[in-house]
């Protein structure tokens, strides 16, 4: 079988197993980029004759293209669309079981610093429509550290501002509850009530736009709008989730709860994010306990 012909037979396969569109649509897509390499290059584009080497020369050149964090990516989407040849029995096993996940630097995320915090709040002290909806909508994702695709995938339904929490969805559509404090409980209540009066307030969606719902391309661009605004360095959606992470653990809170709060499964990503300033955070536990001082 030609590896293009077993690609929409793949996403439909993955769509029957409910997998998320995003997830889909990482898969078909990694798949078909390595069609188009192969055949550029003169490779075999039957499944059955890829070979472990053909997988390698499309991951080398991911890499010279992009960082390895997204050849890294397209290896694990490869993974299960061989997997899923194989266990059809397209192929008699999968050439990825023979090539290595592209290794990734460590890369900390920058922290936002607090003042820049409040510089980019500051632009949002406005009492027009977008000011009073970025205003609640840069606490929330400050304070809870939710993900891009979180935020901008709330419901209006979603939010429990009396109970100061948020329903959201995250990674395999797993929901969890996100507390928020006080002060996102105001400027959300403030945004609700903003809100009665849109013009596209019939909507599900959380977050609205002169044009209807606010995508997380609108949310990018409004952050590098205030950012710009705020005479700050620009901020990206991920450095406001690295930052609540931080913060979290830096104040105190436990690494068990970090993950329940954050949506993470695996400790991988518990450590990952908080290598940034795990010095930081050592030297302020050390100057909090100082063991010596007891002697």
């Amino acid at each position: 079988m030609p590896l293009a012909s077993a690609i929409p037979l793949w996403e439909a396969s993955l769509r029957a197993r409910n997998r998320s569109p995003r997830t889909i649509r990482s898969y078909r897509d990694t798949a078909r980029l390595l069609v188009q390499f192969l055949d550029e290059h003169g490779l075999p584009t039957r499944a059955d004759r890829i070979a472990p080497e053909h997988i390698e020369a499309f991951i080398s050149d991911q890499l010279d293209r992009w960082r390895p964090g997204t050849a890294a990516l397209r290896y694990r989407s490869l993974k299960p669309f061989f997997g899923w040849l194989a266990e059809r029995g397209t192929i008699a096993s999968s050439p990825m079981a023979h090539v290595r996940t592209p290794k990734i630097p460590e890369r900390p995320v920058p922290v936002v610093a607090d003042e820049d915090l409040r510089e980019l709040l500051g632009t949002c002290e406005g009492d027009e429509f977008e000011d009073i909806r970025d205003r609640a909508l840069l606490r929330l994702m400050i304070d809870s550290g939710a993900r891009l695709s979180e935020v901008t995938d709330i419901r209006f339904v979603d939010v429990d501002v009396d109970g100061a929490t948020v329903t959201v969805i995250g990674k395999g559509r797993r929901r969890r509850t996100v507390p928020f404090g006080p002060r996102t409980a105001e400027a959300l209540e403030h945004y609700l009530g903003a809100r009665i009066h849109h013009r596209h307030r019939e909507l599900s969606s959380l977050w609205l736009s002169t044009q209807g719902r606010l995508t997380s391309s609108g949310i990018s661009q409004m952050l590098r709008r205030r950012c710009c605004e705020a005479a700050i360095p620009p901020v990206h959606p991920h450095q406001l989730r690295h930052t609540a992470a931080h913060n979290w653990l830096a104040l105190g809170g436990s690494e068990g709860d970090a993950m329940r709060l954050f949506g993470w499964r695996s400790r991988d990503m518990l450590t990952r994010y908080g290598a940034a300033l795990a010095d930081e955070r050592a030297l302020a536990a050390y100057r909090r306990i100082s063991p010596a001082d007891r002697i």
